[in-house]
């Protein structure tokens, strides 16, 4: 098994944390992974050890979640994530990289494509486009506000497992054990920015019509992976995004729901590595 390294660098006046899995060979192509919004880096762990054998494969903690510090003012947009990520590039001087980003990192990715950088060489998208399907961001933001204080970690873990009943229970554990910190009462929250949680608290993501117009400007082979039970990315908009970028194909996964790494970990894995 590949040794993985944790790593912090500043960017833009910020600590970033990041994993590094080293590839096969010092030249081997890099894979850069975005998590969505409420994630982290550790969400990528088996997916990554699927990939290091071809890639050197770096997982970013975004803004405000997992190790990453936390802005101030609470700054979470998609286009100062956009340049989070430039910096990023810039700051371990990659060369050509492949780009792959879930949800909230999709929409990073996405943006970030549109304006065609020179480094990037092929781009993944998870169940994510321009639009988002009401019905699915109403539920997410509900689980969001939900009460966040639990007596134990394993509290956590029984509520992330009855709401998600699809993905193997490893995986459900993994992702809310690495989620987690304890508080100085003893309890325990998510590991990332209280104003994530925050109605109140705008997040700034791109108008629709940016978005579409950012997707249409993509200059590199493009992937969309929807989950098949996804209620974010609907099938319309899904072939919307692929009409769109010049050079997209359409992936659907079987039994995924929007988190599709999380709940078919394998039929991801097959997914991208086979565009990849």
């Amino acid at each position: 098994m590949t040794t993985v390294r944790d790593e912090l660098i500043e960017l833009r006046g910020l600590r970033f944390h990041y994993r590094d899995w080293p590839g096969p060979t010092p030249d081997a192509p890099v894979l850069v992974l975005l998590h969505g919004y409420t994630g982290h880096a550790r969400s990528w762990d088996r997916f990554a050890q699927g990939m290091c054998d071809k890639y050197r494969v770096l997982a970013l903690d975004q803004r405000g979640h997992g190790e990453t510090g936390w802005a101030d003012p609470p700054r979470y947009g998609t286009l100062e994530m956009v340049e989070d990520l430039k910096a990023f590039v810039a700051a371990l001087a990659l060369g050509r990289f492949s780009l792959l980003g879930l949800s909230m990192g999709g929409n990073v990715s996405f943006a970030y494509a549109g304006e065609r950088p020179s480094e990037l060489e092929r781009l993944v998208i998870v169940d994510i486009a321009p639009e988002i399907a009401a019905q699915g961001l109403e539920r997410i933001y509900s689980n969001v506000t939900r009460g966040d204080q639990f007596d134990s970690v394993e509290e956590a873990v029984a509520r992330a497992r009855e709401d998600n009943t699809v993905a193997p229970e490893e995986m459900i554990r993994d992702r809310v054990v690495n989620s987690m910190m304890c508080t100085e009462d003893g309890s325990w929250t998510y590991r990332y920015d209280r104003a994530l949680r925050d109605p109140d608290v705008p997040r700034e993501r791109l108008e629709a019509d940016e978005g579409w117009s950012r997707v249409a400007n993509i200059a590199v082979p493009t992937l969309l992976v929807r989950g098949a039970l996804s209620d974010i990315l609907d099938r319309e908009i899904a072939d919307r995004f692929c009409a769109t970028a010049p050079d997209c194909q359409l992936a659907e996964v079987a039994g995924a729901g929007h988190s599709v790494p999380l709940d078919k970990p394998d039929g991801f894995l097959e997914a991208a590595r086979g565009f990849l």
